[in-house]
C-alpha cells in the first residue's frame, strides 16, 4: 500500500505556520492567482486520491482476483486430489475384486480339477474293476470251456467209443483195407499212385481229397517200397489234416438267450433222433429246452419226439399233423422267452434237397424266425445220413443256400461202406462237423474227433 500521511501533515503543519503570520494584503490578481493555485492544488489533490483510490482498487481487485485464482485453482487442486484418491480408491477396489475374483477362478479352478480327478479316480476304478470283472469272467469261461473241451474231447476219444466207431465202420475200414493190401511191398510209382488215387475214389473220399493224398504220399514216398501198415498211417495223417479244420465242439451255452437251434435234412436222415440225443446230454447238464415238432408232415415224427421229451423230462411243443410249421416255430419262440429258457430245439420236416415247394417251406420258416430275432437261428444243424454217399454233397449244396447251414452231424456211420464221404464234404465245404452217430442210443452220439475218425476209416486204430 502507497503511504500519503507524512506528507499531508507537512502540508497541515505550513497552513498552521502560514495561519499564526499576518495576511498580507494581497492585490486582486494576487488573490487570483493565489484561489487559482489553491483550486490546483486541490486539483491535484483530488487527482491524486484519485489515482491512488484507483490504485488502491486495483490492487484490492488483483488481490481479490488473485485470492479468487488462488481459491479456484486450491479447490481444482483439492478436486484432483479427491478424484485421484477417488481413482486410486476405485483402482484399489477393482484390483481387490478382480484379484478377489482371480483368487476365486484359482479356487474354482482348483475344485474342479479335484472333482475331475476324484471323477477319473473314481472311473479309472471302475473300469479296472470292469476289467478285473471281464478278466475273471474270460479266466471262468475258458476253464469251462477248457474243461467242456476236454471232456467232450474225452468223450470223442473215450476208448470204448473209438472201438464202436471203428466197429462201425468196419464196412468202410474193410472195403479200404482191403483195397489198400494190395499195395503191400510195392513201389511207390505213378501206376501205384494211380491205382491208389483210384482206390480211395470209389471209397467215396472224393477225386479232390484222392489227388491232394497222392500227391502228397509221392512227394516223400515216391519210388520207394510201402507197406500196407505205412501206407494206411499215411492216409491217416492225410486224412486227419483235411477233417481237423472242420473240428468244432458246439457250445450250446454260449450266445444269446433263448439259443434257436434248427435241424433240418432229408426224410430218414435222423434228424428227430440226433434231436433226442442232444437235448438228452443237454438236460443232463443243467439245461432249460424246449422241442419243437416242426416237422408237422409225419405223424411218426412228432410221435418221436414226444418219446425223447418225456425220456428226457423236455416239454415239447406241437400241432396237429398238416399245421403251419413256421407259426408253431413262432409261438415256440414266444414261450421260451416268456419261460426263460437256455434252447429251443426245432426239429423241421425232412425234404428232398431237389424238392423246390419243401425247399420253399423251409425257407419261410427261417424267414419267420428272422423276424422274431434277426440274429437267429442261431444255429441250423444239417444232418446226414452216411449211407447215401455222394448225394450228400449235394444235400449240403442245397441247405446250406436254403437255410444258412453252420454245421452238420453225420449219421448211420455204422455198418456203410461210404463213411468216406465225410473227408469229401470237409474238402468241399468250410463247415463245422459237431457230432457223429454210430448207432441208435443216446450215448451212440459222440463230438466229431478228426484224429478218431481218420484212424478208424483207414482201419488204423492206435
Amino acid at each position: 500500500m502507497i503511504l500519503w500521511f507524512g506528507k499531508k501533515k507537512k502540508q497541515d503543519e505550513a497552513k498552521a505556520a502560514g495561519a499564526a503570520m499576518d495576511a498580507p494584503e494581497l492585490s486582486a490578481d494576487e488573490m487570483a492567482a493565489r484561489d487559482a493555485e489553491i483550486a490546483a492544488k486541490e486539483a491535484e489533490k483530488a487527482e491524486i486520491e484519485r489515482v491512488v483510490a484507483e490504485a488502491n482498487k486495483a490492487w484490492e481487485d488483483r488481490q481479490a482476483r488473485e485470492a479468487s485464482e488462488a481459491a479456484s485453482e486450491s479447490a481444482r487442486l483439492e478436486e484432483e486430489a479427491r478424484k485421484a484418491d477417488a481413482a486410486r480408491a476405485e483402482a484399489l477396489a477393482r484390483a481387490d475384486a478382480e484379484e478377489a475374483k482371480r483368487l476365486e477362478a484359482e479356487a474354482d479352478a482348483a475344485r474342479r480339477a479335484r472333482e475331475e480327478r476324484e471323477i477319473a479316480r473314481a472311473k479309472a476304478a471302475a473300469e479296472l474293476k470292469i476289467l478285473e470283472d471281464r478278466r475273471e469272467a474270460v479266466r471262468l469261461r475258458e476253464e469251462r470251456e477248457a474243461a467242456a473241451r476236454a471232456a467232450l474231447e474225452a468223450e470223442a476219444n473215450d476208448p470204448g467209443f473209438v472201438a464202436k466207431l471203428g466197429s462201425g465202420l468196419a464196412r468202410s475200414s474193410s472195403r479200404l483195407g482191403s483195397g489198400l493190401a494190395a499195395f503191400n511191398k510195392r513201389k511207390l510209382d505213378d501206376e501205384t499212385l494211380e491205382d491208389l488215387e483210384d482206390l480211395l475214389i470209389t471209397s467215396d473220399l472224393g477225386a479232390a481229397v484222392a489227388r491232394r493224398v497222392t500227391k502228397n504220399l509221392s512227394k516223400e514216398r515216391f519210388d520207394r517200397e510201402i507197406t500196407e501198415n505205412e501206407i494206411k498211417q499215411a492216409l491217416a495223417t492225410e486224412i486227419e489234416d483235411v477233417l481237423a479244420p472242420r473240428e468244432k465242439i458246439v457250445d450250446f451255452s454260449d450266445g444269446p438267450r433263448p439259443r434257436v437251434v434248427l435241424f433240418v435234412g432229408v426224410n430218414g436222415s435222423g434228424k428227430t433222433t440226433t434231436i433226442g440225443k442232444i437235448a438228452s446230454k443237454l438236460k443232463d447238464q443243467g439245461a432249460k429246452a424246449l422241442l419243437v415238432a416242426g416237422d408237422t408232415f409225419r405223424a411218426a415224427a412228432i410221435e418221436q419226439l414226444t418219446v425223447w421229451g418225456d425220456r428226457a423230462g423236455i416239454p415239447v411243443m406241437s400241432k396237429p399233423t398238416g399245421a403251419d410249421a413256421a407259426g408253431l416255430v413262432y409261438e415256440a419262440i414266444e414261450r421260451a422267452r416268456e419261460e426263460d429258457l437256455d434252447l429251443v430245439l426245432v426239429d423241421t420236416a425232412g425234404r428232398l434237397q431237389n424238392k423246390a415247394e419243401l425247399m420253399a417251406e423251409l425257407a419261410k420258416v427261417v424267414r419267420v424266425i428272422r423276424k422274431m430275432d434277426p440274429e437267429a437261428p442261431h444255429d441250423v444243424i444239417l444232418v446226414l445220413d452216411a449211407t447215401v454217399g455222394q448225394n450228400a454233397l449235394s444235400q449240403v449244396e442245397a441247405f446250406r443256400h436254403t437255410a444258412g447251414v453252420t454245421g452238420l452231424v453225420m449219421t448211420k456211420l455204422d455198418g456203410t461202406a461210404k463213411g468216406g464221404v465225410l473227408v469229401a464234404i470237409a474238402e468241399a465245404h468250410d463247415l463245422p462237423i459237431h457230432f457223429i452217430g454210430v448207432g441208435e442210443g443216446a450215448d451212440d452220439l459222440r463230438p466229431f474227433s478228426a484224429h478218431a475218425f481218420s484212424q478208424a476209416l483207414v482201419g488204423a486204430i492206435d
